[in-house]
């Protein structure tokens, strides 16, 4: 009977004596009772080939074939502290069943960003509730004896501008963070050294200089939060109206550039993390045709396994990071080019969204602090 030999088969090679490099031959012998014998280390062994070409000492498979020696190895990694155990079992199910919804809202509204969501998504609900309710009315005039809903309405949109205030009022002094970001590069970057005289101590760098060699991004979010907190005094009554009117537009237009910064760094981030997934994908399929599956080299498959899940949760949230900044980006376009047709519904729409989606974010991000704190 006619034998093919594969590569990496050496029929005189002593790895055929019985130790164990032996990888299993498939014996087709007619006083055999099985038949053929599959690699017990390998839950999925790849396709063999037909049993007319095969020979009672062909191998059915060598993974040196298809990897390299160093791919073969266990790859020393510390992915396994960044990712998270599994779901199934273990403390962190048990602590998963202990975190409630209110729970995690109240670890929320503690924080003035977590408030801040919070009213945002009460400001737009109702803004929808009133934007529903006068498209209708626009068709059904209201009738007689029906004061009680007008005075609810105006109560409503009050409520409305009272909860927009109240945000804009959570929000001050936000131009603290890049401030001190800058502040910090500034103390980070080595002094000016004096040239006529070295035995002076060194003269830090002017304050100018480094506002002037700053992160685009972080120089924009602190302007566009000094706008925001003059239109905000400005609405309280401490500075004129006029000013307050100004700076409002002058932070919308800083939003709006941020706004486009951050889809083009939002862009950058996911095609990293695509790139990797499809790295880590091909190192699985090529492990899995090589016969290295769960069984045979568990380590590698598990690291690879929950990289994949962090890689694709991190793509998720990369996506809705996307989803919000384009209804941010829609919901500013109506100030900034002053676009009046369905103004009130594309800012109505987009505020929801944005809240929503910024919400479920750190909606996610709180719930999985309280199961680490409760995990433990």
């Amino acid at each position: 009977m006619s034998s093919i030999s594969f590569p990496g088969h050496h029929p005189s090679s002593s790895h055929h004596d019985g130790s164990e490099h032996n990888l299993y031959p498939l014996s087709f012998d007619g006083a055999s009772t099985s038949g053929f014998q599959m690699n017990p280390l390998s839950a999925h062994p790849p396709r063999t080939p037909r049993t007319s070409i095969m020979s009672s000492n062909t191998t059915v498979f060598n993974p040196e074939v298809y990897t390299s020696k160093e791919e073969v190895e266990e790859r020393p990694t510390d992915l396994e502290e960044e990712l998270p155990d599994d779901e199934e079992d273990g403390p962190k199910a048990e602590a998963k069943g202990r975190v409630h919804a209110e729970d995690i809202w109240r670890e929320m509204v503690k924080t003035s960003n977590g408030r801040d969501k919070a009213l945002k998504l009460l400001q737009y609900s109702m803004k929808l509730y009133l934007l529903f309710h006068y498209t209708l009315a626009r068709r059904m005039p209201l009738k007689a004896g029906v004061g009680w809903e007008t005075g609810l309405l105006k109560r409503i949109e009050s409520t409305v501008g009272g909860l927009s205030l109240s945000r804009k009022c959570l929000i001050l002094f936000n131009w603290l963070a890049p401030l001190t970001a800058i502040l910090n590069e500034r103390n980070a970057t080595p002094a000016y050294a004096s040239d006529s005289n070295p035995s002076l101590p060194p003269t830090p760098k002017p304050l100018l200089h480094t506002f002037l060699h700053a992160s685009p991004p972080v120089l924009l979010e602190l302007v566009q939060a000094v706008a925001d907190d003059i239109t905000t005094f400005s609405k309280l009554g401490l500075l004129g109206k006029r000013t307050g009117e100004r700076s409002g537009r002058f932070a919308d237009w800083c939003w709006f550039a941020s706004t486009l910064v951050g889809l083009v760094e939002n862009g950058v981030e996911r095609s990293i993390i695509v790139n990797s997934r499809q790295a880590v994908e091909s190192r699985l399929y090529e492990e899995s045709m090589a016969g290295a599956t769960a069984k045979s080299t568990p380590r590698n498959t598990k690291i690879d396994n929950k990289e994949l899940q962090l890689l694709e949760r991190q793509d998720y949230w990369l996506r809705v990071q996307r989803a919000k900044l384009f209804m941010d980006l829609a919901f500013v376009s109506c100030d900034v080019f002053k676009l009046k047709r369905g103004k009130e519904a594309v800012k109505t729409f987009s505020g929801l969204a944005s809240a929503l989606l910024s919400s479920s974010k750190l909606y996610d991000r709180h719930r999985n602090s309280l199961v680490k704190v409760l995990s433990f």
